[in-house]
C-alpha cells in the first residue's frame, strides 16, 4: 500500500493553500492531494461569488480575512509579477433595520477595535454618500471604504495550483470513499476505485462533501451542502460607486463588469442538506423574491433584463456558521478544514497557513484559530457568527 506522510482530501480553495504553505514552513515530508474534480467544474471555490469582507461579527474571523487582505495586496511579490487575481476593492455596505441596528453596531465596534476601514453611518448619510439608494425601512449601514471587494476565484486558485508544481506535491484523481481507523487515528484513505492510500496524517478539505468524510471515520461533523443561486441581470444605468449591497432582507447586489449578479434569498429557518448533484439555479426564487426587493431599495433596477444564473453549494455548519479547523481531540491525526458557510474563499489561504504552522511548529502563529476547534462542536457550544451572507 503506497503511503504519504499528509493526504488532504479536496484540492481547491482549501487544499491548495495547505499544501503550499505546509512546503513554505517547511514541511519535507510527502503530501497527496485527492481531488475528485480536477477541473473544479463542480466546486464550491469557483461557483463562488468570489468576495472578501470584514464585516464579521468575531474578532477571529475578521483576522483570517485580514491575513488574505495582506496575501492580495502581495500576490506579486509571492507568485510573480504576472500574478493577478483582478481584485476589486469597491468595498461591502451593509444595512440594517430599526430591529438590526443593534446588531450592526456591535459588529462595527468589534470591527473598528480590529482596526478594519468601516464607517457606520444613518440614512440621510448613507442617501448623500450613494445616490442611487433608496434608503426606506433602513436605520443604518456599514460601508467598507477599503479592504473589502471581490475578485477572480478560478484566478487565486490557479495562483495556488501552478506554485505547488514545483514543490513535491503528488495530485490523485478520485473520490474519497473510507477512512481506515485503528483506535485513536487515520491510517489510509480508501478511494471509490478501490486504491487505498496510507496516511500519516488526513487533513479533511472537502468542503461541502465534508460532513460525509468525517462520518467515514466515524466523526460527526455537522456540515453539510446548502445549495445558493446566484443571478446576473443587465441594468440600463451603472453604478461605479456601488460596493457589494446587502439589504436588511439578506439579498444582495454587486456590479460584475457590465452586468449585475445579486442572491442571497434563501431562508435558513427549516433547510435541510443540499443535493450535492444539484447545480439548477432556482430562477423562482429571484422572481418572486430577489428582483422586488433590489427595485424597492434600487429605483433603477425596476427595469433590468436577467441574462443567466448558476447554483453552487455551501460547506454549511449547521451549528454555528463558523469554521471548523484543527485537529480531533481524540484522532488527533485527523484534521478540520472545515464548515466556512460561505466565507471560507476568503479564509482559506489564512487558515491553511495556520494549520501549516501547527502541524510543523505545534503552535498557530499568524492567526490563532483555536476558537474553531472541533470541541465546541463535540460539547455542542456554539461560536456562532452573526454576519452571515
Amino acid at each position: 500500500m503506497a503511503g504519504h506522510d499528509i493526504v488532504i482530501i479536496g484540492g481547491a480553495i482549501v487544499g491548495a493553500p495547505i499544501a503550499y504553505f505546509l512546503r513554505e514552513e517547511g514541511f519535507s515530508g510527502s503530501i497527496a492531494i485527492v481531488e475528485r474534480d480536477p477541473s473544479f467544474a463542480y466546486s464550491a471555490t469557483t461557483l463562488s461569488c468570489a468576495s472578501i469582507r470584514q464585516q464579521f461579527s468575531i474578532r477571529e474571523n475578521i483576522r483570517l480575512s485580514r491575513f488574505t487582505l495582506d496575501l492580495f495586496r502581495g500576490l506579486k511579490d509571492r507568485f510573480g509579477p504576472d500574478a493577478d487575481i483582478g481584485f476589486r476593492e469597491k468595498g461591502y455596505l451593509i444595512l440594517a433595520s430599526d430591529e438590526g441596528r443593534p446588531v450592526l453596531e456591535a459588529n462595527h465596534a468589534v470591527q473598528a477595535a480590529e482596526g478594519a476601514d468601516v464607517v457606520l453611518e444613518d440614512r440621510a448619510a448613507l442617501e448623500d454618500r450613494f445616490a442611487w439608494l433608496n434608503g426606506d425601512g433602513v436605520a443604518a449601514g456599514a460601508y467598507g471604504r477599503s479592504g473589502e471587494g471581490w475578485f477572480d476565484a478560478h484566478a487565486l486558485l490557479s495562483l495556488f495550483r501552478k506554485a505547488l508544481k514545483d514543490r513535491s506535491i503528488e495530485w490523485i484523481k478520485g473520490e474519497a470513499a473510507g477512512l481506515e481507523r485503528q483506535g485513536d487515528r487515520i491510517i489510509a484513505v480508501r478511494l471509490a476505485d478501490g486504491t487505498t492510500i496510507g496516511a500519516g496524517t488526513v487533513i479533511n478539505a472537502a468542503g461541502p462533501n465534508a460532513g460525509a468524510v468525517a462520518a467515514m471515520a466515524g466523526i460527526a461533523l455537522p456540515v453539510e451542502p446548502r445549495k445558493r443561486s446566484v443571478f446576473v441581470f443587465e441594468a440600463r444605468e451603472r453604478f461605479e460607486d456601488m460596493p457589494l449591497t446587502v439589504d436588511p432582507s439578506g439579498i444582495y447586489v454587486r456590479p460584475e463588469g457590465s452586468v449585475f449578479i445579486c442572491g442571497g434569498a434563501e431562508e435558513e429557518a427549516g433547510e435541510t442538506a443540499a443535493d450535492p448533484t444539484d447545480f439548477d439555479p432556482d430562477w423562482p426564487l429571484f422572481e418572486e423574491t430577489i428582483w422586488p426587493v433590489l427595485a424597492h431599495r434600487i429605483p433603477a433596477f425596476e427595469a433590468i433584463k436577467p441574462t443567466r444564473a448558476w447554483a453552487g453549494h455551501y460547506d454549511f455548519n449547521t451549528l454555528d456558521q463558523n469554521a471548523v479547523v484543527g485537529p480531533h481531540p481524540d484522532v488527533e491525526n485527523f484534521i478540520f478544514a472545515n464548515g466556512f458557510s460561505g466565507h471560507g474563499l476568503q479564509q482559506a489561504p489564512a487558515v491553511g497557513k495556520a494549520l501549516a504552522e501547527l502541524i510543523v511548529h505545534g503552535a498557530y502563529r499568524s492567526v490563532d484559530c483555536s476558537a474553531f476547534g472541533y470541541r465546541r462542536v463535540r460539547e455542542g457550544r456554539p461560536f456562532r457568527e452573526l454576519n452571515v451572507i
